[in-house]
């Protein structure tokens, strides 16, 4: 049996990084299987009076999220009032119902045009989007651009945001409840931009946006109507960039469905 050399410290970093695992939890490293060495008895001594209870600490505000039920409405009211984009970028800065948000690095609320026809909507940020706190700036996101740039669009004539604000740790999928807390926010943002088109990004925000159950590869190149409850918005799926990074035989899928969103455009 041929054994493999041992991975290098960079290889090792590298395989961390790409797992999602970028942040450190202590200055130095803690050996978790080591066996707990069993303290020596104490030596035996009078008696002393016990010490006073201490109060516990105080929860940090943002700590503990209130529950989902409850975040859902407060989200809801918080959107509600949200009488322009800054207006709404600021109740988002300040919402505490979401857990996710303590965990992100800083809030991905959108890039762009709010003046644009078009926008376009994905899941999550990631990595690189919880730094730059803009969305679709990673691999993912020059991709994007490349697309966008094939039916002579670009960052000043589109608007990109997510349904999911922030970064989920280690790239997680977000679970139901985050994006139901998170939904109101990102259907006031689609009614204050007020698009012509709405294109949906991956599976993910395409089911929570159009409330279809269906997959993507059933759902993309067919037109759906998304009402804001002032007017109906058309709207079409399409493959995440990420999906077409790993599955590049798909992007002949995609262009279609990008001529037919510049068809719409054009029109």
């Amino acid at each position: 049996m041929i054994l493999e050399p041992a991975p290098t410290v960079r290889e090792l970093l590298a395989f961390y990084l790409e797992a999602g695992v970028d942040c450190a939890l202590a200055e130095e490293p803690i050996d978790r299987l080591a066996e707990i060495d069993t303290p020596p008895p104490a030596p035996r001594t009078a008696p002393v009076e016990a010490p006073r209870p201490v109060a516990a600490p105080t929860v940090m505000r943002g700590e503990a999220a209130p529950a989902p039920d409850v975040a859902i409405a407060s989200a809801r009211e918080a959107a509600r009032t949200a009488p322009t984009l800054e207006a709404l970028r600021e109740l988002m800065q300040n919402f505490e119902g979401c857990a996710l948000k303590h965990t992100a690095t800083r809030l991905v609320f959108a890039d762009g045009n709010p003046q644009a026809r078009i926008m376009f909507v994905g899941e999550a940020p990631g990595r690189d989007e919880d730094i730059e706190g803009l969305p679709f700036v990673g691999r993912s996101g020059k991709l994007l651009d490349l697309m966008i740039g094939a039916i002579g669009l670009n960052r000043t004539t589109a608007y990109i945001a997510n349904v999911i604000p922030w970064r989920p740790p280690g790239n997680r999928t977000p679970t139901p409840q985050e994006t139901q807390i998170c939904l109101p926010f990102i259907q006031r943002q689609i009614e204050l931009v007020n698009p012509d088109v709405l294109v949906t990004l991956g599976n993910p925000s395409t089911q929570t946006l159009l409330s279809t159950r269906e997959g993507i590869m059933r759902t993309r190149g067919r037109w759906f109507e998304y009402d804001t409850g002032q007017r109906t918005i058309r709207a079409l799926p399409t493959f995440h960039p990420a999906y077409l990074l790993r599955s590049p035989s798909y992007k002949r899928l995609a262009w279609q469905d990008l001529r037919a969103i510049a068809k719409v455009l054009a029109n």
